[in-house]
């Protein structure tokens, strides 16, 4: 009887009712590494992600983190940038022109680097939640 037991609670189905860790998964998506085992590469270009990670074999083909992250880059960056332009443009008086290029580009940069960011938060966020699909168990598949 405790074999039934035993075996009942490794089941790969049980699993799937099974919280997975919000925290650590965020962070391995920050850091566009696989949500699951942390060690393959999420993303195979800029901001494609891949079909299966190459390490665990994990598989995020069906992730929709669709605008999720755009919206979120557009927020943050917003939000960031606004205060800081009308405190540099209130206490330093910098001719327009040169205020406008460097928060141009200050403000690309900044999208650049969080946009991918924030697409392997969303990806790992899905994950962990068991959203759209990533809750299936592998034999399910």
């Amino acid at each position: 009887m405790p074999d039934t037991l035993i075996s009942a609670v490794s089941d790969p189905v049980m699993d799937d009712h099974e919280d997975r860790a919000l925290r650590p998964a965020m962070l391995r998506g920050w850091h566009r590494r696989c949500p699951n085992c942390g060690a393959g590469q999420m993303l195979r270009s800029y901001l494609k992600v891949r079909d299966t990670c190459p390490v665990c074999g994990e598989a995020f083909h069906h992730h929709r983190a669709d605008d999720g992250p755009a919206y979120l880059t557009i927020l943050i960056v917003g939000h960031l940038m606004a205060p800081l332009i009308l405190y540099v443009f209130t206490a330093f008086r910098p001719d327009p022109l040169v205020l406008a290029s460097v928060f141009s580009v200050g403000t690309v940069a900044l999208s650049l680097y969080l946009l991918p960011r924030l697409k392997g938060v969303m990806v790992a966020i899905q994950w962990a939640k068991r959203m759209h699909g990533f809750g299936r168990s592998r034999a399910g598949d």
